[in-house]
């Protein structure tokens, strides 16, 4: 790997951290820089994935604060990441490369597009709270699980999903819910990741200048969260999710 390949990488997750923390869409950032070094989808997005676990390290790291008071909740919500972690990640593994291929633009378009449609992260914690009656509602968890599959086997979005989950089954605000979001969606990275080491190629050349990158941007995220407006930027970043959904597909299908 040449030293501007190593440094579009290192670049390319520090964007990746902080476009996670920001509209939970970091494969939008890291997954098309591992392309543009040569590395066949399948490949990229099992190096992605393992790469965007410090991510997590770093995000988690930096939200002690929101995670106060939240340690009843954080167990089960991260057992079923973990499940849906490793389910999301052997589907992966028995996915043909080719299905894959044609597959990728339509997850990341459909992702772009949770985003634009969301709604704002203070209405969904509002209307979280008015509904909201003592403790957790039962589906939370079932919700956690399911989102965890699609996050092991690709996991743009995945983020966006999860955020409005908690916020509508918690009636938490913004910060401690993407805190929450941070835990689980990294607990399954975390196991999808390690599955990947043991099972399929990662390129570790590239792994590893994307995993600074990705430890650096997480850390910044969650600050990032607590100050900056976020409408304009989530639909920047949905925007361009839009636009790479249309390049890879003319490469997919072209």
């Amino acid at each position: 790997m040449s030293v501007l390949e190593w440094s579009l990488l290192v670049v390319a997750g520090l964007g990746a951290g902080l476009t996670g923390s920001i509209a939970g869409l970091a494969s939008l950032v890291s997954y098309p820089a591992l392309l543009a070094t040569g590395l066949p989808p399948v490949t990229a997005n099992v190096t992605n994935t393992v790469a965007l676990v410090l991510t997590s390290v770093g995000s988690v790291s930096a939200s002690r604060p929101e995670l106060t008071g939240q340690g009843r909740r954080l167990l089960p919500m991260v057992a079923a990441g973990v499940l849906g972690g490793s389910a999301g990640a052997g589907l992966l593994l028995i996915t043909p490369a080719e299905a894959f291929e044609r597959l990728v633009p339509v997850l990341i378009g459909g992702a772009a597009l949770a985003i634009l449609l969301q709604r704002p992260p203070r209405e969904l914690a509002a209307e979280g709270r008015r509904t909201r009656r003592g403790r957790d509602p039962w589906w939370l968890v079932a919700g956690t699980a399911l989102v965890a599959v699609y996050g092991g086997y690709f996991g743009a979005a995945a983020g966006v999903l999860l955020l409005a989950l908690f916020l509508l089954g918690t009636g938490e605000g913004l910060p401690r819910s993407n805190a929450l979001k941070n835990v689980v969606l990294g607990a399954a990275n975390a196991v999808a990741a390690v599955g990947f080491v043991v099972l399929a190629p990662v390129a570790w050349s590239a792994a590893l200048p994307l995993a600074l990158g990705c430890l650096a941007g997480g850390r910044l995220g969650p600050r990032v969260v607590r100050r900056v407006p976020q409408v304009l930027l989530r639909r920047l970043i949905a925007l361009a999710g839009l636009a790479l959904a249309v390049v890879l597909a003319v490469d997919a299908y072209g």
